[in-house]
């Protein structure tokens, strides 16, 4: 039974996956605009995150939205198909579970930010404009 099940969401991932990436292509938000100072910032602050997603996942489609409208570039890692990052997402993390933000301070210590919207606050709340 369990086979079945998962053999039957496979199918559905593999025929509706398609449509999903286009409609996430097609409301594809605009990002904000800021000085190029500014950019840099943000882009030196971006460069110690990275988002463990599923490329099909409607969550993490709702976090690289937010991405895009705050001009964030922040690494993905596909923990769906890459086993290095599923590997690393399930040992360090603790769950294999996306969207999941991993976020490295400067002294290297990792945290783990699960559940869409923790992801989204978090970022709106450190990348947003006042």
């Amino acid at each position: 039974m369990k086979t079945i099940v998962r053999a039957f969401f496979k199918t559905l991932r593999l025929v509706l996956g398609p449509f999903v990436l286009l409609l996430e292509w097609l409301r594809k938000p605009n990002g904000l605009v800021r000085e190029s100072a500014a950019q840099s910032l943000v882009d030196r602050q971006c460069a110690s995150l990275a988002l463990y997603q599923y490329q099909t996942c409607p969550f993490c489609i709702k976090v690289r939205q937010e991405m895009r409208r705050l001009s964030l570039p922040i690494e993905r890692r596909d923990a769906q198909k890459d086993a290095t990052h599923r590997n690393a997402l399930v040992q360090v993390g603790g769950t294999a579970k996306v969207p999941c933000l991993k976020i490295t301070d400067a002294a290297g210590k990792s945290q783990w930010l699960y559940e869409s919207k923790a992801i989204i606050d978090y970022l709106r709340a450190r990348f947003a404009p006042a």
